[in-house]
This record gives structure tokens, C-alpha cells and sequence, in this order.
């Protein structure tokens, strides 16, 4: 009779060892956090939802009240005179995934809108929000978007086998 063994110890300790690093995607969901914010802000600078749509205008209201303030003509939407929404987007990623998104209290109304008085009213009895506020979906994945998400991931899969000498076959 013949006994054949094989011995694969490096290429399972290489397995293993890939598999631990795989078991925390916190890299990989920095990768994603970060392009998304980056992919974010650059539809502020257009005034566009992640489908490419434009936001709806500021309402002649809005307009007049900035001027009013001395915060001169702000036209483009979502853009106010702190800007904090564009500035203030962020990711944290974790081993099991990432999450994007803004801390600003009214970061989810700008998203999905509002209809005037959906918050009560003010001291003086005025609606809060004083006006219907269109959505404006700022935060979301165009095509591209899932498109590069994709790409993110393949590089980084490919890295972590490469670094154990692991070949994609071609």
C-alpha cells in the first residue's frame, strides 16, 4: 500500500493568517467611509443628489432672509453661510461595516424634507419649520459610486492575498 501526505503548512498558516486579518474589514471600511464622504462632498459642489438630479432652489424666502442677515445672496441649496453640512460629513468605520453621515440635527430634514410644522411651533406660536422644505437627498451611492465601492474592495482583497504570495489566476 502507499501512503501519500501532503504537507501545506505555509500555505495554511498563510490561510489562516488571512483569514484572522479578513475577520476585521475596519481597513476596508475606512477605504469605503472615505471615498464616500469624498463622493459626497463633491456633489455639494454640484448641487446634485446621487442619482445626478439637482436639489431643489432655495425658496425666494430663504434668499431674502440670508440677505437680510447680512449673509449676503447664498443661492446654491444646501450651502449656508457656515457651510457645516458640506464640511461636516464623516465616516466611522468598524470591523463589520462603515456608516457616513452627518451629526447636524438637521442633516435628516434636508434629506428627506419637511412639511411646514411637522416640529410643533416656536414659543411665539410660528410653525417650526416655518415653510415646506423640499428633500434634498445629499447622502446616498450613485452607480459609480457602488461601481468604485466595488473596486475598493477587490484592491483590497487582492493586497491581502498578495502579501501571503496568493496569485489571482489570470
Amino acid at each position: 500500500m502507499i501512503k501519500v501526505e501532503f504537507k501545506y503548512t505555509a500555505v495554511g498558516d498563510a490561510l489562516r493568517e488571512t483569514a484572522a486579518r479578513l475577520d476585521d474589514m475596519t481597513p476596508l471600511h475606512q477605504g469605503i467611509g472615505e471615498y464616500v464622504v469624498n463622493a459626497t462632498k463633491e456633489r455639494f459642489k454640484k448641487g446634485v443628489a446621487p442619482d445626478g438630479s439637482a436639489w431643489a432652489p432655495k425658496s425666494p424666502v430663504t434668499l431674502a432672509n440670508y440677505l437680510a442677515k447680512g449673509d449676503g445672496a447664498r443661492p446654491d441649496p444646501l450651502i449656508g453661510p457656515t457651510r457645516r453640512l458640506s464640511n461636516e460629513i464623516a465616516s466611522l468605520a468598524s470591523p463589520s461595516g462603515v456608516e457616513v453621515g452627518s451629526s447636524l440635527e438637521y442633516s435628516a430634514v434636508m434629506q428627506g424634507g419637511a412639511r411646514k410644522g411637522a416640529f410643533g411651533k416656536d414659543g411665539r406660536g410660528r410653525p417650526i419649520p416655518w415653510g415646506n422644505i423640499p428633500a434634498r437627498v445629499w447622502l446616498g451611492l450613485s452607480d459609480a459610486d457602488e461601481a468604485a465601492i466595488i473596486d475598493i474592495a477587490d484592491e483590497y482583497l487582492e493586497a491581502e492575498f498578495d502579501q501571503r504570495g496568493f496569485n489571482a489566476p489570470q
